[in-house]
């Protein structure tokens, strides 16, 4: 190797090591910062309670269920439609017209800003299903907003799987749906979890899509018929219209916690799965 070459590798790795340490940084600042100011306003009432005088006092309780209600309601829409359609698209059809345009609608659904998706959940959902501003509303708007990414996760993922898996189970006599169910998916489910828990993260943090669809009421929600204003709206509000900023940084502070936490949680899982499989 020349001192030319050296010198290259050096510099790339030079540079390689420095956009990590940038990116892991620009991360800590922001998580630091939104914790230094919205972990002195955390305390048991303001979880527990429900917001007074418009949020300016008083707790987060019902935007912490509603935050929830809508993202599990949205994720039990999206995942068996998302990995179903990442199956039929690798293992029970081959590359062909039908293919390229589902792969090409899913693509162009994810880069459909979710302000978009908001509007049309407003005007079809809200208005001409007449289901008013709900849970429901929200759940379905977010549903079509995160199914492109479970797709093209789950399919890269059961992609990935060697065909070596499909050919034992194949000369043992199992079925198509015996081999997708028992030998594919389970070896995939690692990858599927990651573009579940994408769909997840882009579910609690969403605003746009959220306010047109779910509302922003402040009374706790007793069915999915019920509107509901998230953490990530309630966070909004507060901090647009200057109501209470301590109150908007201790609710962006809890915001960042449960994705945290659900993150923590998945990945926890995900690891346990791999060593008992493994």
């Amino acid at each position: 190797m020349n001192n030319r070459a050296i010198v290259a590798h050096k510099v790339a790795v030079g540079v390689l090591w420095a956009s990590a340490v940038l990116t892991l940084g620009i991360l800590v600042f922001i998580l630091a910062y939104i914790l230094y100011h919205g972990l002195p306003v955390l305390s048991w009432s303001f979880i527990s309670q429900s917001p007074t005088e418009m949020g300016r006092s008083g707790g987060i309780l019902p935007t912490i269920v509603g935050t929830f209600a809508l993202t599990i309601l949205a994720l039990a829409i999206a995942t068996p439609l998302g990995v179903g359609t990442a199956i039929f698209l690798t293992e029970y059809t081959r590359p062909g017209p039908l293919t390229r345009v589902v792969r090409f609608g899913a693509e162009s659904l994810a880069g459909v800003p979710s302000i978009i998706f908001g509007l049309f959940g407003f005007m079809f959902f809200v208005i001409y299903l007449g289901l008013g501003w709900s849970i429901l509303s929200g759940a379905l708007t977010l549903a079509a907003m995160i199914l492109p990414t479970i797709i093209r996760t789950s399919e890269e993922a059961i992609r990935a799987v060697p065909d070596s898996y499909r050919e034992i189970s194949f000369a043992l006599g199992g079925t198509r749906w015996q081999t997708v169910t028992r030998a594919v998916l389970p070896s995939a489910l690692p990858g599927i979890l990651t573009g579940v828990m994408l769909g997840m993260g882009r579910s609690i943090g969403e605003t746009a899509a959220v306010i047109f669809t779910a509302g922003s009421t402040l009374r706790l929600p007793t069915s999915v018929t019920d509107p509901v204003r998230t953490m990530a709206v309630h966070f909004y509000i507060l901090a647009r219209e200057g109501i209470s900023m301590p109150n908007a940084y201790g609710t962006a502070a809890i915001l960042v916690i449960s994705i945290l936490a659900v993150n923590f949680v998945a990945y926890w899982l995900m690891q346990r799965f791999i060593a008992r499989h493994s």
